[in-house]
């Protein structure tokens, strides 16, 4: 410490100070708790008594103290209908070896995972492992336990019957498929539609009002109102049909391939016959995959399905500033609709309300395509057998399907249901318009139409002044060929 600073010494000591009672706090509250002694291949650990997890799961909580970031509950999920699944298709190919008594207590112990009540017992970081080895046996350990105690003796062992007829390196990666799956069937696509639905009588009900159109943040021919959100309506409509369509490459499933691909350790038709009773299981369609070895080492369905969520991100995000620029003022910006107002927008400007809720939905969008860069990253990962990127993978991919689906019913129910067209103010706008001119140009040709145009400009006087101080056209032939409800659509 000598020859430390004066100011390095002190955080020297306020540090190894804070540490020791860190240390001591914990012997004291170690002293409150109970423990039991578990077991692995590597020797004994203590863990607390009222957990179902074992040693591999102490272990991993122990060594990888990184982030705040835990597995995803869907991922948990999503294992254990693996694991039931796995159960039952071995008491049908293996009875001898998985018993009815065993079978039966794995399943309603994954019942109780899947019903939420055991949520506490999957406690590790996503940053573990990059096979996802330590979340699959925490699911094991905590199965096994939990069947044992149910059973009212221990028959069930982590490793020789939980994980029976298969390995962390084809549960995880099918586990990604299905919660990934699951939750853009379950959550994603449902909220999707609920916010196109919302576009479509937003369209309907402003049929018929006229604005004018805007091109590079300036002013161009005019559209009508519902042409604008049709625009908005189809974006959404695509973005259903493009994951629609990607979800098929979520479908083929790992499981089957063990280890490296080769299937070791499992029946031969193990894979076939376990994604039939996990598609009953889950309700949904999954598949065995034709090829374990792709199935393992490569994330590409993983990377293109989350690209279809980028895409929809950008349509979102292109939605949002729309509303927000529309929805800008309330008298010195845009002003062509109104938003709810949903609170007080500042804390020192009284009566201002912000677009709040496009603010989260551009703040949702940009995660989202950082997580499609971690996700693509993350899928060109995967060396010889494997990929070891996995949770990351898992994390993002979830992560993406929860906040899209919240932003867009959020965005839905507190702000696109209540958009509101300001008539007057687009009307204002719409007669104001320079580009009411383009009407000329096939009378008068683009060359005339943007000299009327310039000089009504420079000299702040209407277009048809212009023109006929310009000697184009007469009023009532002006009149007769500037009339913006025939600009909306072709000749």
């Amino acid at each position: 410490i000598s020859c430390l600073s004066m100011r390095q010494a002190e955080r020297y000591l306020i540090s190894v100070n804070l540490q020791a009672k860190i240390t001591a706090n914990k012997s004291k509250g170690d002293s409150h708790m109970e423990y039991r002694t578990e077991h692995d291949s590597m020797g004994e650990v203590r863990v607390e008594s009222d957990k179902y997890w074992g040693a591999q799961t102490q272990r991993s909580f122990e060594n990888f103290k990184i982030g705040s970031e835990k597995m995803p509950i869907e991922l948990i999920y999503a294992i254990t209908m693996i694991k039931k699944a796995c159960a039952l298709t071995n008491n049908k190919l293996n009875p001898a070896k998985m018993s009815k008594k065993k079978t039966d207590a794995i399943v309603l112990a994954c019942d109780e995972i899947l019903s939420g009540k055991l949520n506490m017992h999957f406690p590790l970081s996503v940053w573990q492992t990059g096979s996802g080895t330590q979340t699959n046996m925490n699911v094991n350990e905590v199965i096994a336990n939990r069947g044992n105690e149910l059973a009212g003796e221990k028959i069930l062992h982590p490793n020789d019957d939980v994980n029976m007829s298969q390995s962390s390196n084809d549960v995880f990666p099918s586990a990604i498929h299905l919660s990934f799956l699951l939750g853009l069937e379950n959550s994603l696509l449902p909220s999707l539609s609920r916010l196109s639905d919302t576009f479509l009588r937003l369209e309907k009900e402003n049929e018929g009002i006229l604005k004018i159109g805007r091109t590079h943040l300036m002013d161009a021919t005019p559209v009508s109102f519902s042409q604008e959100i049709s625009g908005w309506r189809a974006m959404l409509d695509n973005s259903y049909k493009m994951i629609s369509s990607a979800l098929e490459y979520l479908r083929p499933l790992a499981l089957g391939g063990t280890a490296t691909g080769t299937g070791v350790c499992s029946p031969v038709n193990f894979g076939e016959n376990v994604c039939s009773v996990l598609s009953d299981i889950a309700k949904t369609r999954v598949c065995e995959s034709d090829n374990k070895f792709h199935a393992l080492t490569s994330k590409d369905a993983v990377a293109f399905v989350h690209g279809a969520l980028n895409a929809l991100a950008a349509n979102l995000w292109k939605i949002a500033n729309d509303v927000r620029l529309l929805a800008g003022g309330p008298r010195c910006g845009l002003g062509e609709i109104t938003i709810p107002a949903n609170e007080p927008g500042s804390s020192i400007m009284p009566g201002k309300v912000n677009p709040t809720q496009c603010e989260a939905v551009t703040m949702v969008a940009l995660q989202v395509q950082a997580d499609n860069y971690a996700v693509s990253i993350a899928a060109s990962q995967g060396n010889f057998e494997l990929n070891v990127f996995m949770p990351v993978i898992a994390y993002n991919c979830l992560r993406s399907v929860n906040l899209l689906s919240e932003v867009m019913d959020s965005f839905n129910v507190n702000c696109a249901a209540g958009i509101k067209a300001n008539v007057s103010k687009m009307r204002e706008n719409l007669e104001n318009s320079l580009m009411l001119v383009t009407a000329l140009s096939p009378e008068i040709g683009y060359e005339n139409a943007a000299k009327v145009a310039k000089y009504a400009f420079d000299e702040g006087i209407t277009l048809k002044t212009a023109c006929l101080k310009l000697g184009f056209l007469s009023a009532s032939r002006f009149e007769e060929i500037v009339r913006p409800e025939k600009m909306i659509r072709g000749y």
